[in-house]
């Protein structure tokens, strides 16, 4: 017993024919394919269903595994009737708990636990043949890819552990941008997601999955990527029988349908540790190449995280520059915090400050754990005086820009991505100053940096 397999499904609430009420057959593929996977669910016979939704309330930092509300139904699109009573299994979501602490996830969090329609959806159709079986519901996160994969390979664990016979749906539908006159647009992206996921999740070659671009899925607007990578996790050294059966996108949305089955043990198929590997042997190859500041800012954050000391310079240099020190973990940012006019004896000291700000203050993220050490690439942007400037003056690959207006200030660096025209830089730079968008009269200053990898 354990992991028997699982299904990926999309959860487009009008599927559901009290809802639909007649569109559905617009996506009659998909709803055979889905009851087709259901099929396959049932002979299975699983006694728990890991329910993996992307639309549970969640967090940026935590795991959040859900005991709470077992009632549901669809009355907010018109199908009050339509209802659900789930029975979670205690037990199992317990254990769970107890082993992804340092993850970190839990029961903890006080998130609104109703049911959401990722759930329903999936339940509506496997409740049609499967009745005596109990439930974890699993939310995403904003963590790492990487992480909701190694979620997975903890609940294969716990389904071991207690050798119970278990089953795993990662509800998710794909990119949200395929047609101009779907409700988000056209994203040249989205087409091409769509076939690449579609790829991935049919031949089983899931270490792709921690390698896609964040750009490139936030601008494809997908839904459930972070689940498919949880299922996948779950399905870590495991020989699968894996069966396409279907993939549309009538209504701009695109929707896919798999299922998987375990039959046996691949110790090839380890695709995490594979993943931790590469990831470990490109960070030692950036750390062969820092210069001396991207070296000190990293040198900073681990004795500050290890041991709680602010390490010292002994350099007689006494230049006084302003700085900022950015942090990655896995291709994401981690913490950036800086100053735009120093604030210490030297730029040396400036770095030392801010990289430990950077790691433990930046508000957007928790304070970095030891364990992230090993994973995290450092730059050190040193900036150099700024300049009161007007919009036409501007160019966001070269220029940092400062926003002010009262006691209300933003700063953007240069050169980011996503950032590409100077009316995106202005704008978060408003945003981060906590100003409107549409704000007249407050003062634009650009500066140059220098940056160190």
């Amino acid at each position: 017993m354990g992991i028997l397999g699982g299904i990926m499904v999309p959860h487009p609430p009008l599927i559901v024919s009290e809802i639909g009420r007649g569109k559905e057959n617009e996506i009659r593929n998909t709803i055979a394919a889905y009851e087709k996977a259901v099929h396959f669910l049932n002979e299975l016979n699983p006694e728990t269903i890991i329910l993996i939704t992307p639309h549970a309330k969640s967090y940026g930092d935590y795991f959040k595994i859900y005991d709470g509300d077992t009632y549901g139904d669809f009355r907010m699109f018109g199908a009050k009737e339509v209802s659900f009573n789930i029975d979670y299994d205690k037990e199992f979501i317990n254990e769970l708990s107890k082993e992804i602490e340092t993850l970190p996830g839990g029961l903890d969090g006080d998130l609104d636990d109703s049911l959401d329609h990722a759930t329903m959806v999936p339940l509506y159709f496997i409740n049609k043949s499967l009745k005596n079986y109990k439930i974890v519901r699993v939310a995403l996160s904003g963590l790492s890819k990487p992480l909701h994969y190694k979620l997975g390979i903890y609940i294969q664990k716990v389904a071991d552990k207690l050798n119970k016979r278990v089953a795993v749906v990662a509800s998710g539908d794909l990119s949200h941008r395929l047609t101009e006159d779907g409700p988000y647009g056209f994203s040249k992206e989205a087409p091409i997601y769509d076939e690449k996921i579609m790829d991935d999740m049919s031949s089983g070659n899931f270490i792709n999955l921690l390698n896609y671009d964040e750009d490139f899925l936030e601008n494809a607007g997908i839904c459930g990527h972070r689940g498919f990578c949880i299922m996948a996790g779950t399905f870590d050294k495991k020989k699968l029988e894996i069966e396409k059966l279907s993939y549309e996108g009538p209504f701009g949305v695109g929707y896919g349908v798999c299922t998987y089955k375990v039959v046996g043990n691949d110790e090839s198929k380890n695709y995490y540790d594979i993943w931790e590997e590469n990831r470990l042997n490109e960070i030692k190859e950036i750390r062969n190449k820092e210069d001396k500041y991207v070296q000190l800012a990293r040198k900073a954050v681990e004795e500050y995280i290890k041991n709680n000391n602010v390490i010292d310079v002994n350099d007689e240099d006494n230049t006084r520059k302003a700085t900022f020190v950015s942090i990655h973990k896995n291709g994401e940012l981690r913490g950036c915090i800086g100053t735009v006019s120093p604030m210490t004896k030297n730029v040396y000291h400036e770095i030392i400050s801010n990289a430990i700000s950077a790691a433990t203050k930046d508000n957007r993220f928790p304070k970095i754990r030891e364990n992230e050490l090993p994973f995290l690439d450092y730059s050190v942007d040193i900036l150099e005086p700024s300049e009161i400037t007007t919009k036409d003056k501007l160019n966001p690959k070269k220029y940092g820009i400062i926003v002010e207006k009262g006691f209300n200030r933003g700063v953007l660096l240069p050169d980011l991505d996503g950032v590409d025209t100077v009316d995106e830089q202005i704008t978060i730079a408003l945003k981060k100053a906590g100003l409107n968008p549409n704000e007249e009269d407050y003062i634009i200053k650009r500066f140059e940096v220098v940056r160190h990898f």
